[in-house]
């Protein structure tokens, strides 16, 4: 009876070492890494804008200010340590697995590919949408940015 017992207790106090290296095993793994998405801007939207309008908030004065930032270009924000840099527009956006594109060249779902960089630093790249001003919206401690207009092309 007693073996019974120390064999009952050993079956336990193995099976509860196998779960633990088990769960050690489950933390140890890698996660997969993010496919990075991919823009592709058609040939039916390539060339036919100019510029978009971002609206910059300065948060402290509480005064915002309008910038027209051709599409590929950069400014400096004056007073500041910021670079904006509008990579691409894409005025009807739509997402098709890790591919961003546009459905069409109307303005369904305009959006803005912003990068901004501090003091030389990227400190954001995504996306403004006019639409949905708040999705994904960059979370500055001075400054707030929006999506407001678009130019295009002659």
């Amino acid at each position: 009876m007693k073996l019974m017992v120390l064999s009952l207790i050993a079956m336990v106090a193995a099976t509860g070492c196998n779960e633990k290296e088990n769960n050690k095993a489950a933390v140890a793994k890698p996660v997969p890494a993010r496919t990075p998405s991919v823009v592709v801007v058609p040939d039916s939207v390539k060339g036919q804008w100019k510029a978009v309008r971002i609206a910059v908030s300065d948060k402290n004065a509480n005064k915002a200010k309008v910038y027209t930032i051709s599409i590929g270009s950069s400014i400096k924000l004056p007073d500041s340590d910021l670079t904006l840099t509008v990579e691409n527009f894409l005025p009807h956006f739509v997402m098709e697995g890790t591919t961003l594109t546009s459905q069409s060249n109307e303005l369904m779902n305009p959006a803005a590919q912003l990068r901004i960089q501090e003091a030389g630093r990227e400190i954001y790249k995504g996306w403004l949408f006019t639409l949905y001003p708040t999705t994904h919206a960059f979370q500055h401690p001075l400054y707030g940015f929006t999506l407001v207009g678009f130019v295009a092309a002659k």
